[in-house]
């Protein structure tokens, strides 16, 4: 099958040109001016920008929470990215009970992921249980396509929650295997000191979500991992950070040529923490996410490290919970909300229109945060992130003019609200291709279940810079 994609104007993380696009088969294999070949699809993309295919390299399917034997939203739910012009994530495969982090990957893979995702999808390790077996497996990782592993230093008492000498010994086994360890930076402790505070006084609506984890608790925990990297010389990767703190300790550590990198999320570049203060449980509990939502001065500070590249890619931390049944466990103690909220499918309009519209980002830096710097992290560049001959055709024609606003209606993502419902849109992916296959027609989804397939993840990625 070869398909041409005419007259639109290629975006990349360092420029864009006027050119044509030819896609034989899975690959992009030629790029010009007024191409011209014997093709069974033309794609008129007069009028558009044409860039890689969204990486979202935080995402949260099929994950168990606090709320009994239910998971969140399943991979069979990810149609919703291809429409938001996502085609790519890197996914959390949390150790299952009992299991080891090997194990676990493969029966994400084989038995959960399988036959169901719209999305190409790679795997990050994720810790629940610290053992010996935990780290004998960190080094058999890459054998396995796995080049990064999650911990979190919050939810003290809870599975996920690694002391500070796990930590220490995760960074060091990763250096060794070109690893790069992904860090959930909270002060465990403070916060569990104060939400009891919290509780005790009767502060128990969801507002006290974001009393109970300030700043502070980010910025500490941030400045610790960072040490810690540090003294270890290994690359160390900070997720959803949200505090001007947390970025400053990043800048810093990047200035001692500490191999240092962070991320965003979409809600914290566009949602006050004000939300939270809704005095219906329901509007705002849907906001509950860790790190809490933070004050405007915060929200400018992401902007900006964004664009001093202090941090390197924008997220979604994607958690389908749904709210009229798994989040109204916490309706009389904000503790009890499970933490995250839906957010992958609607990443690369919501960037769009608050960042590249409104003039706080480039159009190269779009591409840069929300697919190149993804792909070259995850050890996927150039197969994925950029539009170029021999990469995988995984495009889209964005449609800047489109005007409307989010409406769950349009594109339902599995879970029975939306964050941004209601809120502007500029914007939106007209035409989508996955490995040169049209999944999305004029704005619709046109592919099928099961369309995505596992990418393993190379070793030794963009945070070692080279070195091993």
């Amino acid at each position: 099958m070869k398909t041409l994609i005419k007259n639109g104007t290629i975006l990349s993380s360092d420029s864009e040109i006027k050119a044509d696009i030819l896609v034989e088969g899975e690959k992009i294999v030629a790029i010009g001016q007024d191409l011209n070949d014997d093709v069974d699809k033309i794609i008129d993309a007069t009028g558009k920008y044409v860039f890689p295919g969204g990486i979202d390299q935080h995402t949260h399917f099929e994950a168990l929470t606090n709320t009994g034997d239910k998971d969140t939203a399943g991979y069979e739910t990810t149609k919703a990215l291809i429409v938001g012009g996502t085609t790519t994530i890197i996914d959390y495969a949390p150790q299952d009970p009992g299991c080891g982090l090997i194990e676990s990957a493969k029966y994400r893979i084989e038995k959960r992921a399988k036959g169901k995702t719209c999305v190409d999808f790679g795997l990050h390790s994720l810790i629940t249980e610290v053992n010996d077996k935990m780290f004998d497996e960190i080094k058999e990782l890459p054998k396995h396509g796995i080049n990064s592993i999650k911990a979190f230093m919050a939810y003290i008492g809870s599975p996920l929650h690694v002391d500070d000498g796990t930590l220490y010994k995760v960074l060091s086994e990763s250096k060794k295997v070109g690893l790069t360890t992904f860090v959930h930076a909270e002060n465990g402790e403070i916060i569990d000191m104060l939400q009891k505070d919290c509780v005790k006084a009767g502060h128990t609506s969801p507002k006290y979500h974001a009393v109970s984890r300030p700043p502070i608790v980010e910025t500490e925990a941030t400045r610790r991992a960072l040490y810690y990297a540090e003294e270890l010389d290994a690359p160390i990767f900070i997720v959803h950070v949200t505090t001007k703190g947390a970025t400053d300790a990043i800048a810093e550590a990047k200035a001692k040529k500490v191999r240092a990198y962070g991320e965003t999320c979409t809600q914290y570049l566009t949602t006050t923490k004000d939300v939270l203060s809704d005095p219906d449980f329901n509007e705002a509990a849907k906001y509950v996410c860790s790190p809490a939502l933070r004050d405007q001065d915060d929200v400018d500070a992401m902007w900006d490290a964004l664009n001093d590249n202090t941090l390197s890619a924008i997220v979604s931390d994607h958690c389908g919970i749904d709210l009229h049944e798994m989040k109204q466990v916490g309706r009389n103690n904000f503790v009890d909300i499970p933490n995250g909220a839906p957010g992958a499918a609607d990443r690369i309009n919501m960037i769009w229109t608050n960042g590249v519209a409104k003039n706080r980002i480039t159009r190269q830096k779009f591409v840069e945060v929300c697919s190149t710097f993804p792909a070259k992290i995850n050890g996927m560049y150039p197969k994925k992130g950029v539009i170029a001959v021999g990469s995988d055709a995984d495009i889209v024609v964005f449609d800047p003019e489109y005007r409307g606003v989010v409406r769950l209606e349009d594109n339902p993502n599995g879970i029975d609200y939306n964050i941004y419902e209601g809120r502007e849109q500029i914007g939106r992916p007209e035409v989508v291709l996955l490995r040169g296959k049209v999944v999305l027609e004029d704005a619709k989804f046109v592919g099928e279940l099961g369309q995505g397939k596992f990418i393993p993840c190379e070793p030794y990625a963009y945070c070692y810079e080279g070195r091993k």
